[in-house]
């Protein structure tokens, strides 16, 4: 079932209590145990998307994208331009991450810093099909 997910920044130097100006809004499949669900991904990659919001700089836009290789088999990445690949963002570990309240992720930027999210929301489109688009 498909999934929106807001990610807020993390607590980190400069932003002592995270930021809700800064994170992704996230379209994504997940499982009953709110990981993300390859073979629905599979089935339905063109409706997921993920937005890029950055303080007061113009939101960022692309898809969600699974990549063969990695430490895992496989990686998550955000990819904004599909004819570049200088553009993409890693999410670390996305694999084998749990999307609930209260969790964190990690994301590396296209400058290969690495920043941490915290899950603060999470709501099925199946119930809320009007809360899609990101």
């Amino acid at each position: 079932m498909l999934h929106r997910i807001i990610l807020h920044l993390a607590r980190r130097k400069g932003f002592p209590e995270g930021s809700a100006r800064h994170g992704y809004e996230i379209v994504a499949p997940l499982d009953a145990d709110g990981h993300l669900n390859f073979i629905e991904w599979c089935s339905r990659r063109l409706q997921c998307r993920v937005r890029r919001f950055w303080g007061a700089d113009p939101d960022r836009r692309g898809a969600l994208v699974q990549r063969r290789g990695g430490a895992g088999g496989a990686t998550w990445i955000i990819d904004y331009d599909a004819d570049e690949t200088e553009d993409d963002e890693a999410g670390i570990h996305l694999d084998g991450r749990t999307f609930k309240v209260g969790e964190y992720v990690s994301v590396g930027d296209s400058s290969g810093a690495v920043n941490t999210f915290k899950v603060t929301e999470v709501t099925c489109l199946a119930k809320h099909p009007a809360r899609a688009e990101p």
